[in-house]
Parts: structure tokens; sequence; C-alpha cells
């Protein structure tokens, strides 16, 4: 073990692409940005891209460091901290690298030049731990292979474990009543039942968490809100019956109904939907919205987006306007608009049915996350799919976009991210999950279920 508490940090580019402000992360600790480093960053500062916007913010940063300092920059660069806490310094890294890799590792890369930089630094401070930090698990691995520390950029780590994310619903126990029952008080108010009631169990409840005891008759309510008073439960409505179906879809499980609880409450500004493909996140957030937007018109129209990553090989340029360059990637939504349309007019011709497609579309637009920035939207139902894909930093910027009167509906599978250097635990689904469950208009709800097909559900199962 070595004697110093101080650690040295050698930066890799793709963890400040990740996050710009990461140089400000490692409190009192020393750390190494090597020329490469510098040199990648510059290579990919030009264009409109997330990442090319990152490295422009990451040399603004740099830069007002350097103007900051008052010494030999050689002699590195103090970082920011309070005035009781120690400071770490900022380095340049501009030597060449002495230290003799393996020779599988030869080859001239930037990767190779932060293992030996790494070395050289791990030589000539015998009383410093020496980290190699990077997104990058193949560098990882090459670092540990060859006896060098090497850690994961986790700053923007949200939780430590993703089965840790708050669900948004929790079952009662089987003698809640008999623990919070006495001096419990009841009412009805408009078309909803209400319960205030105190007790072990709901000290942590979150505004917008629902509950629920197993059983005939089964019992579900939403918590309204939780404070030394005593925890608000409304009654859920059940979109189970047909009476109170939403643009012809009645929800198939206990899960479905909490979240069209959540997407047709106004009182609701942001809803997060998580769930494997299949459980119908996209099917209930549309039917919601058709239902407020042509029936009650409660909003003036749909708006969808999502993250443009390919499964597979890309497809290439595509020619034609915003919306037509986003078709190919709204496939669910249009297999989504097929099922809705057929529900609400089955008894229709081929004519009446292209019709009301054809008014569906006008009321639903289809946006690139690249025109969202800087736009306000006013009475908007924004529907924000495979959310999972999205960065913190993006999620911010999609939900500040919001006006009076707007809407804003994330739906994500957290075991489907394509996005490099993206986990469960850094994507930015999880952090709004996270960051929003004590605010009392919003929701959260994990869904479980697969209601796709028998086939689709069996595949969830064996495969």
């Amino acid at each position: 073990m070595k004697p110093s508490s101080r650690k040295l940090f050698v930066i890799d580019t793709n963890v400040l692409m990740h996050d710009p402000s990461a140089i400000y992360r490692f409190e009192e600790h020393d750390i190494y940005i090597p020329i490469a480093v510098l040199e990648e960053l510059d290579r990919h500062k030009t264009g409109l891209s997330e990442v090319a916007r990152n490295v422009r913010q990451v040399s603004r940063y740099l830069d007002e460091l350097v103007a900051s300092s008052t010494g030999n920059i050689k002699d590195g660069i103090r970082l920011p901290a309070p005035e009781d806490k120690p400071a770490g310094r900022l380095y340049f890294y501009m030597d060449a690298v002495h230290s003799p890799l393996p020779n599988g590792l030869g080859h001239a890369s930037t990767d190779n030049t932060l293992l030996g930089i790494t070395h050289d630094l791990d030589k000539n401070h015998p009383d410093n731990e020496v980290i190699l930090v990077s997104k990058d698990i193949n560098l990882r691995i090459k670092a540990t292979a060859i006896g060098l520390l090497a850690e994961d950029y986790t700053n923007d780590q949200v939780l430590d474990d993703a089965d840790l994310l708050f669900s948004g619903m929790e079952k009662l126990d089987d003698n809640f009543w008999t623990d919070h029952g006495e001096n419990m008080e009841s009412w009805h108010e408009g078309e909803h039942n209400y319960y205030q009631l105190h007790g072990p169990q709901s000290s942590h409840w979150f505004p917008g968490q629902f509950v629920f005891t197993d059983g005939e008759p089964g019992f579900e309510a939403m918590v309204c809100k939780n404070s030394a008073d005593g925890a608000t439960l409304r009654i859920t409505r059940d979109y189970r019956h047909e009476k109170n179906a939403v643009w012809g879809i009645t929800a198939r499980n206990r899960e479905q109904n909490f979240a069209l609880n959540l997407l047709m409450d106004p009182d609701i500004d942001f809803v997060t939907l998580l769930g494997a493909a299949g459980t119908g996140k996209t099917l209930l957030a549309l039917a919601a919205g058709l239902t407020q937007t042509m029936d009650s018109n409660l909003y003036t129209e749909i708006i969808v987006t999502r993250m443009t990553v390919p499964v597979g090989e890309d497809i290439g340029f595509l020619p034609g306007t915003e919306q037509e360059k986003m078709e190919p990637w709204m496939g669910a939504l249009e297999d989504n608009l097929d099922v809705l349309h057929g529900m609400e007019k089955e008894q229709q011709n081929s004519w009446g049915r292209a019709a009301t497609h054809d008014l569906l579309r006008h009321r639903i637009k289809i946006k690139s996350l690249n025109f969202m920035r800087g736009r306000t939207f006013l009475r908007k139902y924004i529907i924000i799919d495979e959310a999972q894909n999205l960065t913190s930093h993006q999620v911010k910027t999609l939900v500040t976009r919001a006006g009076p009167g707007t809407k804003i509906i994330c739906l994500g599978n957290l075991a489907q991210i394509d996005t490099p250097y993206l986990t469960e635990t850094t994507s930015g689904l999880t952090y709004v999950v996270d960051r929003f469950k004590d605010w009392q208009h919003s929701g959260q709800v994990t869904l479980q279920r697969g209601e796709r097909s028998r086939l689709a559900d069996h595949a969830n199962h064996i495969l």
C-alpha cells in the first residue's frame, strides 16, 4: 500500500467527452491530461452532435483554468475547491513515453500512449497511487493485465445497483390495516375516494407512488402527499374496465392500470415508464395522449422523439424533411397507431380508416433530438421514446423545454442500452427516475408483464 493518500488520475478522452465537468470531480487528487488526449479532443470539436458540444465545453473549462493560473503551468493548475478542503492540481502531460510496454502493445495508438504515461507516472511517483480513468472497458482490462490500476468513471453513476431503482409502487404488508387503521380518515371528493393515515410503512412513501394489496377485493391507491400529518392516499381509477377505456384501450394488468392513472392525470406533469419490450409503454402513452389531445383538448398536439442509435448497420444518409428523416426510427409509433386506429375505428370502411389515420398523424409530430434544443413547448404532450439511450445532460436539455401545460413521458428499457459508455446506473432515464421520485407532480411505474403475444412472452422467458 502506498503511503500517500493523494492519488494521481490519468484521464482518457472518452471521460471528458462523456462528462465535460469531469476535471472538477476528483476532489483533492491530482489529474493528468496527456497531449494525446488534447489532440483527440481537437479532432472531435466540430459538428452539432452531443459529443462535439461536450468537447467544446471541455475546451472552455480548460481555457478558464489556464487563464486563472498565476504560476507556471508545468507546476500544475490549482483546481477549484472549498476553502476548508485541500485542492487537487491539473497537469498537462507533454513528455514522451519512456516505459517499455509488452511486445503485444508495441503499435502506436492513443490507448497504448495512455498506458505508457500511467506506467511512467507510477514509477516517478512511488508514494502515490496512479490510476488510469477510462470508460473503455478493453483499455481498463489491458491496464490491469500489465499491472496498472484502472477504474471506470463513476461520478455520474446515479445508483450503485440498477436493482435499487425506484419502481414507483409498493405492496402493502398483510397486517397493514392493523398497524395503520387507527385514527384513519376517509372522504369522497369529486370522482375520487381519499384516505389519510399514519404508520411505520407510510413514512418512506413518495408522492405519486402506488400502493396495493393482493387478493379479493384488492386495494390500489396513489400517494397524493406524505408529511408529518400523515399520508394521503387516493383510490386509483380502474382502467381495466371497459367503461374507463382510453381510446379503446383497457389496462391488462395492475402496472398498466397504474401507468394509465399517471398518464391521464392532468396534475402529473412528468411520467417515466420502464419495462421490457411488449409491456405496453408506447401504446399506453399514445392512447392517453390521443384521448387528451383529440377528445378533451387538454394538449394541442403530441410530439414524439427518440435517440437515433442503430442496432445493426447504419442505414446511411436519408433525404427529406425532419419528419421524413425520423420516419425509419418510428416503426414502433406506426405499429401502435395501427393498433389504436383499429381499436377505435373497427367498423369504418377503408376510406374512413385512411382519413382517420391521416387526422391522427396530423396531431402527432415527430421531432429529432437535434432540433429540440432552445425551444419551449406550450400545452404539448411529449413522448421521449428509448430514453435509456440518453445521457443525464440530454434528458435535462429535453425536460427543461417544457412550458406551461406541457406533459412529458419518458419511455425506456434499461436492459437495452445502445449508446456507448452508458450503463444502467448512468443512463439519463435512471437519473430522472431517481431525481423526480419525491416531486408531487411526477410518477414512475415499472411494467413487469409482457402483453404483446404468447409467442413474445415465451421468447422473452426462454431466450
